[in-house]
């Protein structure tokens, strides 16, 4: 009764597969971290970009060999790989016995015992993904947690394909939240992580609307001296309630997820994004003069169809003028079901690897810059590893997992040594391009 789950994609995903390992958990089956020992296997995937399709195959045909060579007698496959290929994913992964659509997770104890009524591929209508399961979760880490607010995305962004893996927006009602946050903090976590498709946007979908500032106020008061980060906002629904709400909490991470996209105004039109360079430049004023040492990360795309050298110019500009904390840039994926490969102008993928690698050799620039003038300040650190003595890995309260660089922190023979899963004090001694140093209190 072992099984194996690996989780591919985003921090969204990994909230589902933790769902789904506590339902396999109370069916019975125990969890192994190594596929080789596992009877069953499955792989939530991720279909976002090209290069999450290509990985999510090659993690399939890897982990599908132990059905050869190893005690693996299912492969189940779950979440966005087949969402978006649909019935045809079966034809050309033979390999797999059971895939599961986005709205079918709950489905996943079924999955793993045998076929399911419905053939190979159980595809449900993704507005029927179930944002709220009783079933407690199965994390890999004690003292961080991704809390997800909400499922799916409203919008229609031309390069996105996410509404249609995952529906409308469906946000969760707060006090189901709020109660999920109880139990994470009681349970001692940390840091809570609040993700979504559109987080900034949580709430006006629900029968008695509710806004996101009211939402992390409640959330502040539960978390007590634990921190409450949320990542991926959108430029459009984050208020000026929301900013200030941020302030007025000192648990509340100073910390903001917008990813914009792009700077020319052109450009953002052609992706659907309804705001122009003008209006996120006010934006991150706002939040700068508003919030004291506030780190602010976007994500941009670069090679989207129709961007000229001076469309690119301009983003290089932007970038400059608001010296961005935390940046992720991507080359534009293109595939035949997104509505901007219907868009004039492709840019070679020569063209666009090249603009992507001029702007984060740039940010890397920017980012060192930024860190230098953090030397001397003492910040909150939640402390994740003990690699060797007196040498401890760490994020800071302006660092989210994954995504950003680490601070780590070292400590004197004799001197004050802090704990692994704890929050600690430190004060920054050092820097390097992306991660800070710093000496324990």
């Amino acid at each position: 009764m072992l099984l194996y789950i690996e989780s591919l994609g985003c921090a969204r995903n990994q909230v589902d597969s933790e769902n789904m390992a506590g339902q396999l958990l109370q069916a019975g089956w125990s969890l192994t971290r190594d596929p080789a020992e596992a009877a069953v296997i499955v792989v939530n995937t991720c279909s976002f970009v090209e290069s999450a399709i290509n990985e999510s195959i090659e993690t399939i045909l890897e982990l599908a060999r132990f059905k050869k060579k190893g005690r693996c007698k299912r492969l189940v496959v779950a979440g966005c790989l087949p969402e978006r290929f649909r019935e045809a994913i079966a034809d050309a992964l033979p390999e797999v016995d059971q895939f599961l659509g986005t709205g079918a997770f709950t489905r996943i104890a079924d999955a793993v015992t045998g076929p399911l009524d419905g053939g190979v591929c159980l595809l449900p209508d993704p507005d029927r993904i179930v944002v709220d399961t009783t079933g407690a979760r199965e994390r890999g880490q004690s003292h961080t947690a991704y809390l997800k607010i909400a499922e799916g995305c409203s919008r229609h962004c031309t390069y996105c394909i996410i509404p249609r893996l995952r529906g409308r927006q469906k946000s969760r009602p707060m006090e189901h939240i709020l109660n999920e946050a109880r139990e994470l903090v009681a349970g001692g976590v940390k840091e809570l992580n609040l993700v979504a498709q559109d987080t900034t946007h949580y709430g006006h979908d629900l029968p008695e609307p509710v806004s996101f500032d009211i939402l992390l106020a409640h959330l502040a008061d539960v978390a007590g001296d634990a921190w409450v980060r949320f990542l991926y906002g959108h430029p459009e629904s984050i208020t000026d309630s929301v900013i200030e709400t941020v302030a007025a909490h000192p648990n509340l991470c100073p910390y903001f997820d917008l990813p914009v996209q792009h700077a020319a105004t052109r450009v953002l039109q052609k992706m659907g994004r309804n705001y122009e360079k003008k209006k996120l430049l006010d934006l991150f004023q706002r939040i700068r003069l508003t919030v004291a040492g506030a780190a602010i990360r976007t994500t941009l795309i670069v090679g989207f169809p129709g961007e000229t050298d001076a469309d690119f110019q301009e983003l290089m500009d932007f970038v400059e003028k608001v010296r961005f904390d935390h940046l992720g840039v991507f080359t534009y994926s293109d595939a035949e079901d997104l509505p901007s490969h219907r868009l004039p102008g492709h840019v070679s993928k020569k063209v666009a690897q090249f603009r992507h690698d001029t702007l984060m050799a740039r940010q890397m620039e920017i980012s060192a810059d930024n860190l230098t003038s953090m030397i001397g300040e003492t910040l909150s650190v939640l402390i994740e590893a003990s690699p060797e003595p007196h040498l401890y890995e760490g994020r800071s309260i302006l660092q989210a997992p994954e995504v950003d660089g680490m601070t780590f922190v070292r400590t004197l023979p004799g001197g004050p040594a802090p704990s692994v899963g704890e929050l600690s004090s430190v004060t920054i001694t050092d820097t390097l391009e992306y991660d800070l140093i710093g000496r324990a209190l």
